[in-house]
């Protein structure tokens, strides 16, 4: 089952470094990490994304407990939370398709963030972003780069 876990920690240089270093360690998966600046300017939250048993993460968040630079571990899996993916696309198309695929991200609700002469750069809108591109967009462009970045907040 997947587990999102936020760890409060002191803003020091190597505390990221050590709390991945455990995980890693131990032979367990980070599926997803996020840092951040708290308001505090000394400490930091790191929110980790990770799959395992009640036993398996149990077992992590003691052992995050144990690092000195840790100052609260929260398993946020049964709070209520935001969750959010944001992606950034960028494609290659022909000029005589460029309208075309234009339209077709307009109809998904795509932001053109970018553009040049060979292709544009598209952030999707508030629908999740499809593992597959429709068939016709895929005839349209060819994909250069996906960016994807999911974000967990608690509530």
């Amino acid at each position: 089952m997947e587990h999102i876990i936020s760890v409060l920690v002191e803003n020091k240089f190597g505390v990221l470094a050590r709390v991945a270093g455990l995980f890693s360690a131990r032979g367990y998966n980070i599926e997803s990490l996020s840092v951040a600046p708290t308001l505090d300017p000394t400490t930091s939250m790191i929110t980790i994304v990770t799959a395992g048993d009640d036993r398996i993460i149990e077992q992590i968040m003691k052992q995050l407990n144990k690092v000195v630079e840790v100052l609260k571990v929260v398993d946020l899996t049964e709070t209520d939370f935001l969750d959010r993916e944001t992606a950034l696309i960028k494609v290659h198309t022909k000029p005589e398709h460029r309208d075309e695929a234009i339209r077709i991200a307009d109809i998904f609700r795509a932001k053109i963030v970018d553009s040049s002469p060979n292709g544009n750069s598209f952030e999707p809108g508030a629908s999740p972003l499809q593992e597959k591109p429709p068939e016709r967009f895929r005839r349209v462009v060819s994909l250069l780069c996906l960016n994807r970045k999911a974000t967990k907040v608690c509530c």
